[in-house]
């Protein structure tokens, strides 16, 4: 259970930085949990920031995405740092010399994948044969995440040996429809394969663990992020089929997206599949529990993304190629909560109470006192004459304590671009209402932010270095090469920007 000590975390005014672990500088072509990641840790706190919220952080599949992981439990092996691996004795120092990524300010995904993967796995192997699985830590391990381990690391091994294709479409139905005596056979001639997943778990656990007790004695907190729906291409849904919803043909149907809106005719097509909240109930949420209990021991509080599809969820037929015609279907988010505030403190979590909110969203947000949030960007909304709206929830005189504010977050353009993409008129508004030039329009939104009433304001670092559209994070519904790609080069959080972010947060007491 969680700690009860930990509901004062969100009494008091802060500040803090978005900025996913994959963006961190490294020499590795990706961000890990080097030398690197602890500077960044540092120049956080010169900074004055109090909070660090990072991405899901589990295996990422196909498009790389971190909302649509291979498992819900496990880490992106990929941020194991291989000079540590070195200075144990499980890789020669002269196999990370070799490891030389061309790409720098963006992660190249396909490259790093074929890559480094090779190097972790020689190193897995060195752990074993080192006698390693003796060892009473890696144990431990084992025992304790045994419940998403054992079926992680064979579905690895089997979406490799079957050509990383979806399991529920291109494996044979014996391993897809997990056959006892077809798993059974295939684990006995597959042991040091599936072995080798595990260690590289308990690798990324371990570095994970120096890592956020690193960054907490810095008196930072770290704020992890759950997904709502999972990877329908995932251990968890290929070792739990009966909490999701399925067609007579044993296929995920319906799946999930949003309806057509403001931002897009067609809606989004998230295309995950979507809960079977009766079967859920049925075995009073154990699977979301050990859900919480996992990312609960990975960060200190945890954003809940898409919280509406916790009261109703917009669900779409499988068939279909946008989201224009789903229906939205009742879930069992109270019943959910109920069962989850028997387990953790629920002053650790925080809403993502966006897009279409109705009496029943806010009543279970406010239930439970979640903060929710508010995105600066979406304040300024304007009519067919130019006309803008004042009173819009999303701009700060309509704010009040208990939310956590943006500029912008991971699916937005960076603040530079978003303003870049108005219209001559639109941009007159935002300069009128912010009373900057156009160059200090990212530097005026973050200053007001900051000074607002809400308890808790979060900077995306593309905003702190006033980024423009070249370093957006992501393009929602988009499978684009550079989605979650782009990096922090270490050269740009300098000292002077440290001083004068430390400055500002002193005068708006945030320090």
């Amino acid at each position: 259970m969680q700690s009860k000590a930990s509901k004062s975390l969100l009494a008091r005014r802060e500040a803090g930085v978005l900025l996913h672990i994959s963006s961190l500088p490294s020499p590795e072509g990706i961000g890990t949990f080097g030398e690197e990641a602890f500077k960044t840790a540092d120049w956080i706190a010169k900074a004055g920031f109090s909070l660090w919220q990072i991405l899901p952080t589990g295996p990422t599949g196909f498009g790389n995405s971190p909302y649509a992981p291979h498992s819900s439990f496990a880490g992106n092996e990929l941020f194991i740092d291989l000079a540590d691996l070195c200075q144990k004795g499980y890789l020669e120092h002269s196999d990370c010399d070799k490891y030389t990524p061309k790409a720098s300010e963006k992660v190249n995904f396909s490259q790093v994948k074929a890559d480094k993967i090779l190097l972790l796995k020689k190193a897995a192997n060195s752990f074993i044969q080192k006698a390693g699985l003796t060892e009473a830590g890696y144990q431990e391990f084992v025992a304790q995440e045994g419940h998403w381990l054992d079926s992680y690391a064979l579905f690895r091994v089997l979406s490799e040996r079957f050509g990383d294709n979806r399991w529920y479409s291109h494996w044979p139905k014996e391993y897809a429809n997990r056959d006892k005596d077809a798993l059974s056979a295939f684990i006995d001639s597959h042991q040091t394969e599936i072995e080798r997943w595990k260690v590289l778990q308990y690798f990324f656990a371990l570095q994970w663990q120096e890592f956020r007790s690193y960054v907490n004695k810095l008196g930072i907190k770290l704020i992890g992020d759950v997904p709502i729906f999972v990877a329908g291409d995932s251990a968890d849904t290929w070792a739990n089929p009966h909490l999701f919803k399925r067609n007579t043909q044993g296929q995920f149907d319906p799946v999930s997206g949003v309806p057509p809106d403001l931002f897009s005719s067609t809606g989004q097509l998230w295309g995950n599949p979507v809960y079977d909240w009766d079967e859920l109930e049925r075995t009073h949420y154990h699977w979301w529990v050990l859900r919480l209990q996992r990312l609960f021991a990975l960060t200190d509080l945890l954003r809940i993304d898409h919280f509406r599809g916790l009261i109703a969820t917009w669900e779409i037929p499988a068939s279909d190629s946008t989201a224009e015609f789903g229906s939205w279907i009742d879930a069992g988010g109270k019943e959910l909560f109920e069962e989850l505030s028997q387990h953790f403190d629920m002053g650790c979590l925080i809403a993502e109470d966006l897009g279409l909110m109705d009496d029943e969203v806010i009543e279970l947000r406010d239930t439970y006192t979640l903060p929710g949030m508010k995105i600066f960007q979406f304040g300024f909304t304007f009519d067919e004459d130019g006309n803008a709206d004042y009173t819009h929830e999303f701009l700060p005189p309509n704010w009040s304590e208990n939310f956590v504010v943006y500029t912008g977050t991971h699916d937005n353009d960076t603040t530079a671009g978003w303003f870049e993409s108005l219209n001559k008129s639109e941009r007159e508004v935002v300069l009128n209402y912010l009373d900057c030039s156009e160059e200090e329009v990212t530097k005026a939104m973050i200053r007001m932010m900051l000074f607002s009433v809400a308890r808790m304001a979060i900077i995306p670092v593309q905003d702190l270095l006033n980024k423009d559209t070249k370093a957006r994070f992501n393009y929602p519904s988009s499978c684009n090469e550079e989605n979650w790609s782009w990096r922090v080069q270490a050269r740009e959080l300098t000292n002077e920007l440290a001083k004068r972010m430390k400055d500002l947060l002193t005068i708006s007491a945030r320090l």
